[in-house]
């Protein structure tokens, strides 16, 4: 038995004992976990008890971006040691799965990803998990800074997947975490400069805190007008569209350049229309973005070299005896919050 933050259904948060599938196989590490991100699907689960078609039939430990120290590795383990500080990829495909043999395993239908039903996550003090996918972080980098591997890896893809050339101007739909992840990350792959837009001023003012990252508030300034002021007329190389939201999505198709590429991150809760007659006719290059594969060296080797520094989005600690605060910290989403943490150890 373990003791773990437990979603027992909708609307329902205990810590307390579960039994969890605690045994190391030859190629798995245990680690003591240090610090755990609180994700938006966590609380959409607590919230809403499912997304999509995963819904919480049984009780589920909550978490997935996770830091912590080995403390042992299994037979056939030999580039991890006890007492390494690591970052775990919460997402396990079938390593023989035509999906991961493609290098695309994160869109295996059968992926296993932590605190996702009927998967356990890891907001419990130690966890077992395949070595393949646990990464060694610098001492210099804090396990705080290591738990925000797991988001800004998914700024990381989108990206990669945008193919970006130096100097690009990048248009970001949504201020929330992933979009200031995605707007940071585009900064990182050569952008020259990226502006991001959202509802809400105090979510702008998070972003804008980072050099050559321009704010446009909707209701106040148009996406459409700003982009092609700042571009003679010519529009975002890229957009990045992380709201999920219909008005953003239509947006996105206007503020894009011609020839240029939108990539779809956000995901909206219902279909949305999408002019595909204004896409051809500026001959776009549409991507889509789900979660991340091969993302988490990248990740570590920016923020190990200080080109990227996400200490600023951290906005509240919790121990992990106020777990249940921490969620519901996270639930009330104040507009200045960006990512809540869980401490194990409380300090």
């Amino acid at each position: 038995m373990a003791k773990a933050l437990v979603l027992e259904e909708k609307d329902k948060l205990a810590l307390r004992d579960i039994e969890l599938n605690e045994s190391l196989g030859p190629d798995d590490v245990r680690i003591a976990i240090d610090t755990v991100g609180v994700c938006g699907s966590d609380v959409h689960y607590y919230t809403h008890g499912k997304i999509g078609p995963f819904v919480v039939n049984d009780p589920m430990v909550l978490g997935h971006e996770a830091a912590g120290v080995i403390s042992e590795v299994g037979g056939n383990v030999s580039h991890l040691s006890v007492g390494d500080r690591v970052v775990m990829e919460p997402g396990i495909p079938k390593m023989d799965s035509k999906a991961s043999k493609l290098g695309v395993y994160n869109v295996d239908p059968d992926v296993q990803f932590w605190a996702t039903p009927p998967v356990h996550g890891c907001l419990t003090p130690s966890v077992v998990h395949p070595a393949a996918f646990t990464y060694r972080i610098p001492d210099h980098v804090s396990f705080a800074e290591g738990a925000m591997v797991e988001p800004f890896a998914i700024g990381m893809q989108a990206a990669a997947r945008a193919k970006i050339k130096p100097g690009d101007v990048a248009f970001v739909a949504g201020a929330g975490p992933i979009g200031i992840m995605v707007a940071l990350a585009a900064l990182a792959g050569g952008c020259a400069k990226v502006f991001i837009s959202d509802l809400v001023e105090e979510k702008l003012s998070v972003a804008t805190r980072y050099d050559n990252i321009e704010p446009i508030l909707i209701g106040r300034d148009n996406p459409a007008g700003v982009l092609r002021s700042a571009t003679e007329g010519w529009g975002a190389d890229v957009v990045f569209e992380c709201a999920g939201a219909a008005a953003s999505i239509r947006s996105a198709l206007e503020v894009v350049a011609p020839a240029g590429c939108v990539v779809w991150v956000g995901m909206p809760v219902d279909p949305v229309p999408v002019d595909i007659v204004l896409a051809q006719s500026k001959e776009i290059r549409m991507e889509t973005v789900f979660r991340y594969a091969n993302m988490y060296d990248r990740a570590i080797a920016l923020l190990s070299s200080g080109k990227v520094d996400l200490k600023p989005l951290i906005s509240e600690t919790f121990s992990f005896e106020d777990s249940i605060k921490a969620f519901d910290r996270a639930v009330e989403a104040r507009p200045t919050d960006v990512k809540i943490q869980i401490r194990m150890d409380g300090s």
